[in-house]
């Protein structure tokens, strides 16, 4: 296929198809198969390299085990593993019939009635059951139904039932509204949504960074149904972005698309936290956030006390360089802090705290430098460490207040290992439940007496075992096989401890070629993320086919936890603070040199590649180091001051304040360094990581008079989800590995 190399002042764009020849044929024993590119993305022969584990699962009973056998569900006693027919489940009427009927009474027309999914009906408390039909929400109670709101009147978003039953909350129009059940008598809280304000929605910036991508709800009902507390967002200040469909099916104009989107040093959304008394005709009153206003806050979490006293709420400032818990009397909005934590680097949003019965409660805090849980009293009263250490807990899993227990996953034996422990509640007893390495999945009766674990790691394919309530091994229930490790060519992946320059142990795993030969030197590839505590090496089974094509074809695949993506603690992420990019490539670099030394790397053929901070850390890496021969940089931001306030300024600050950090970490402002073969990809419709930071790169190395190649993904978000073009990235991928590290161009 040609070329299509960026020369300078010359951008060409690869948006033909490309046709790549096939791999050749790797040194294999006769009898093993060879994958093809095309099974490396599920296509043609089917292919599995894991295989599945027998399904096993507690019963409704919570007392016997059930298994899907080729006969129906089959029910085994634990104690003495007699197997028995399941009881007989008592007759129920189709729920979905029922609610079909009652839209057809109601004046639905039956095919849209039929229609309903029974997946998209949320029952409540009461017996009522909530649904959206046609874009309007209506309720369905003992045979009857009624709309509670129309989609004429704008979208309905958000819709949730109170914990009784007896009110929905939703969003239209950027407004919060309420609605009662019983009668549809309509309560529009606010009645300032717009464009510029929000209200129970979150943005885009704080959905993306703070309450997670996907998740826009900004209203909590109080448990006791009395409340509804809810985020006020305005947006005036906050800059548009637009991206751009140039495809748009039927037309040959083009079609915009904006969002609020605050890059770094941008003003964020003015955020308020209100309440409502549901029960009472007042107004909405909202809690005093004034303190705080010179720092610009973030309200990063609302919740509830367990019966709906006290409203909670976490802020921070902008920076995050802080966190306070703060809890509100609803009446009278009378507020105290509970709690404060700080860094000299960043605070991770805390999570919601595990309530005792006295008022008391668990809390996860980084304030070590490692994670681990502390308990406090109901005024905020510091009562001291429940665990502590050198190593993290990772989450709670299970609180047992009657027993005074607590199960937590932790890093205690192993930051690539996942492994459950128990503690009694005043620190004592620590016990470790899960007894083989690697990352354990567990699924416990209601009792807590037995548990069934699932688990596996980079030497060991998933087994599944169960086990008594101290991790003790009562029976083996099965193993996966996967026939397709015999029937094709395959290598193992190999775990190992790598001292970086300055002695820190890395985290590395290797997959060397079917036909390794130490006495030769071989290409290396290096996917990676390494962004801030987000690791890429786990000690799990990896069945992942393109990795074994690879393998099949002379390359080594390396995966490396850098230290700041180790899971090893937070006093060791924050070598990432003010300076993102540069301690995370000194340490691919000396997993490369180990590599390279140590197990037959050949250090003029390295490749990287990686997505969203993968794609950063690739052409990161070919702008500010000589190890890489080739790179492949997907969505990647490629200056930081083109990303989102509320992400980057966690990391590395404000442009203003850290002018030194933004220099340093930027790969635009290193354009003329750059070495090696870069190929830089980015959909086209990215509104996460801005098609705008492809584009400034590519106009600096034309400037810089440098050589590289871009492909643009029409209509593609943050990451490609299309088939097709995920096919043509990887192909295009291989042929960057084929020419650049194989030398077959």
């Amino acid at each position: 296929m040609p070329k299509a190399t960026l020369r300078p002042l010359v951008s060409v764009l690869l948006l033909v198809a490309c046709s790549v020849p096939g791999p050749p044929p790797a040194a294999a024993p006769p009898s093993r198969k060879l994958l093809t590119l095309e099974q490396t993305l599920g296509q043609g022969e089917a292919v599995d390299f894991t295989g599945e584990l027998p399904g096993y699962a507690w019963a409704s009973d919570g007392v016997h085990l059930v298994r899907n056998g080729q006969d129906g569900k089959v029910w085994i006693d634990p104690g003495t593993w007699t197997e028995s027919a399941p009881p007989d489940e008592p007759a129920r009427e189709d729920a979905a019939d029922g609610i079909a009927a009652a839209l057809i009474a109601a004046g639905v027309s039956e095919d849209v009635a039929k229609d309903v999914s029974p997946r998209s009906v949320t029952r409540a408390s009461n017996g009522g059951a909530l649904l959206e039909v046609a874009g309007d929400l209506w309720w369905v109670q003992d045979g009857a139904a009624w709309r509670l709101a129309s989609a004429a009147d704008g979208a309905v978003e958000l819709q949730e039932a109170s914990p009784d039953g007896a009110h929905v909350a939703f969003v239209q129009g950027n407004d919060l509204v309420l609605v009662d059940s019983a009668t549809g008598a309509r309560r529009d809280v606010t009645q300032d949504g717009s464009a510029d304000v929000f209200n129970g929605i979150l943005d885009w910036v704080y959905q993306e960074e703070i309450y997670g991508r996907g998740d826009f709800k900004a209203f909590w009902w109080s448990p006791d149904s009395h409340w509804v507390a809810f985020l006020r967002l305005d947006e005036a200040r906050v800059h548009d972005f637009t991206v751009i469909d140039h495809i748009e099916d039927g037309h040959f104009r083009v079609k915009p698309e904006v969002t609020r989107y605050p890059k770094v040093g941008d003003p964020n959304p003015v955020v308020s936290l209100g309440i409502l008394d549901v029960t009472g005709p007042g107004a909405v009153r909202f809690v005093d956030l004034s303190e705080h206003a010179a720092e610009e806050p973030l309200v990063v979490r609302v919740d509830w006390s367990p019966r709906g006293e006290r409203l909670l709420y976490m802020v921070q400032d902008r920076i995050q360089t802080w966190l306070e818990l703060h809890d509100a009397e609803p009446h009278t909005l009378a507020q105290r802090r509970l709690l404060r934590e700080s860094s000299q680097g960043w605070v991770n949003r805390a999570e919601a705290p595990r309530w005792l019965a006295d008022g008391s409660f668990l809390w996860l805090s980084d304030r070590t430098g490692q994670r681990h849980v502390y308990r406090y009293g109901a005024d905020g009263t510091l009562h001291g460490a429940v665990t502590s250490g050198a190593w993290s807990v990772r989450e709670i899993e299970h609180l047992d207040e009657a027993r005074g227990l607590l199960w937590f996953e932790a890093t205690k034996d192993g930051a690539v290992d996942d492994h459950t422990y128990r503690v009694r509640l005043d620190g004592g007893g620590l016990l470790r439940l899960t007894r083989e390495p690697g990352q354990h999945a567990l699924t416990w009766n209601p009792a807590r007496t037995q548990f069934l674990d699932r688990f596996s790691s980079l030497a060991q394919p998933p087994r599944l075992v169960l086990c008594d309530a101290d991790g003790r091994v009562l029976r083996e229930l099965g193993a996966a096989q996967a026939p397709d490790l015999q029937t094709y060519a395959t290598s193992r992946w190999e775990l190992h401890r790598v001292p970086a320059r300055d002695g820190f142990e890395l985290d590395v795993a290797l997959l060397k070629p079917v036909d390794f030969d130490p006495a030769r030197r071989h290409p290396v590839w290096l996917p990676t993320y390494s962004g801030p505590d987000a690791p890429t090496v786990n000690n799990a089974w990896n069945g992942n086919a393109w990795f074994q094509f690879l393998a099949q074809n002379g390359v080594i695949v390396m995966q490396a936890n850098v230290r700041t993506a180790s899971g090893k603690g937070q006093a060791v992420t924050e070598a990432a603070y003010l300076q993102l990019g540069v301690q995370e490539l000194r340490d691919l670099e000396d997993a490369v040199d180990w590599v390279c030394a140590q197990h037959g790397g050949d250090p003029a053929r390295v490749g990287i590649s990686g997505g969203s901070y993968g794609g950063f850390m690739a052409a990161y890496a070919l702008t500010h180091s000589q190890r890489f021969a080739a790179g492949v940089a997907g969505s990647g931001v490629f200056d930081w001051r083109l990303y989102d306030t509320i992400y980057t300024e966690r990391y590395i600050s404000t442009p203003e304040r850290n002018p030194d950090g933004y220099a340093r970490t930027s790969v635009i402002g290193a354009a003329a360094d750059l070495r090696g073969h870069l190929v830089i990809t980015h959909g086209e419709m990215d509104d996460n990581v801005h098609l705008q930071n492809a584009v400034q790169l590519i106009w600096a190395l034309e400037k810089a008079g440098k050589d590289f190649e871009f492909v643009l993904y029409p209509q593609s978000r943050h990451g490609i989800t299309d088939r097709d073009l995920r096919w043509w990235d990887r192909r295009l991928v291989w042929r960057t590995i084929r020419e650049r590290l194989l030398g077959e161009g």
